[in-house]
């Protein structure tokens, strides 16, 4: 039933894709889908673009927030440590009194956030310096727990370039008064899968922004980060 069902349609759109009409139907209808879905990303880059900082212009704030970036044998990947050297370059200049490192420890073996603490450690950090979230399981859940969670009002949002302007929205629409350093990477396969997948998770951002939902898991406040601000 559904294959003669398919059969059915494909030979209706091959029959309309005949005529000039039916053509140039398609065309404003696939050009139409094409603007939709470039939309939020287009929000995104021109609203956020005025957030977006270097580690040498970037204001001091409170707080930067890490997000994870994957790990490799448990340890950062190597996308993970570029965010984490950002993150350290930006504390060594003063720019920033903590490190909120946010990530995926959704599952037994997986830590980020262990992980990355423990690399700010390794690299001088001090360990009260560097506060820990458990269930960064995506931007907005890093976001909006950041702000409901840990009290974070500013910060500088740490990641790669083609991921800070979301984050940046994201946080913003959280609560936050967030700028973003991007980090360069070399434009290899992991960067260009990285710019493609924005394209979807940039209407996703969108809805966030504007539904505003309960992250995936809350908790009690923790009042740590209180201190540095």
């Amino acid at each position: 039933m559904a294959r003669g069902r398919l059969r059915a349609g494909l030979r209706w759109v091959r029959s309309v894709l005949r005529t000039r009409r039916g053509q140039r139907r398609a065309v404003r209808i696939v050009a139409a889908a094409a603007l939709l879905a470039l939309l939020p990303s287009a929000w995104l880059y021109i609203a956020e673009g005025g957030r977006l900082r270097t580690v040498a212009d970037a204001p001091s704030e409170p707080v930067a927030v890490v997000f994870g970036a994957g790990l490799d044998q448990g340890r950062p990947s190597p996308y993970l440590a570029h965010r984490l050297d950002a993150a350290l370059a930006l504390y060594r200049a003063g720019k920033v009194k903590a490190l909120l490192v946010t990530g995926d420890n959704g599952h037994t073996g997986y830590d980020e956030p262990d992980a990355m603490r423990t690399y700010l450690l390794q690299h001088g950090v001090p360990a009260e310096r560097v506060v820990r979230d458990y269930a960064g399981f995506d931007t907005w859940d890093s976001c909006s727990r950041a702000h409901r969670i840990f009290g974070v009002d500013r910060a500088l949002l740490v990641t790669q370039g083609f991921h800070v302007r979301r984050a940046v929205g994201m946080c913003r629409a959280a609560g936050i008064d967030a700028y973003g350093i991007g980090v360069d990477e070399p434009h290899d396969t992991t960067w260009y899968y990285g710019g493609v997948r924005e394209l979807p998770a940039a209407g996703e951002a969108l809805l966030d922004a504007v539904l505003k939902p309960a992250p995936s898991l809350l908790g009690p406040k923790v009042t740590t980060l209180a201190r540095w601000g």
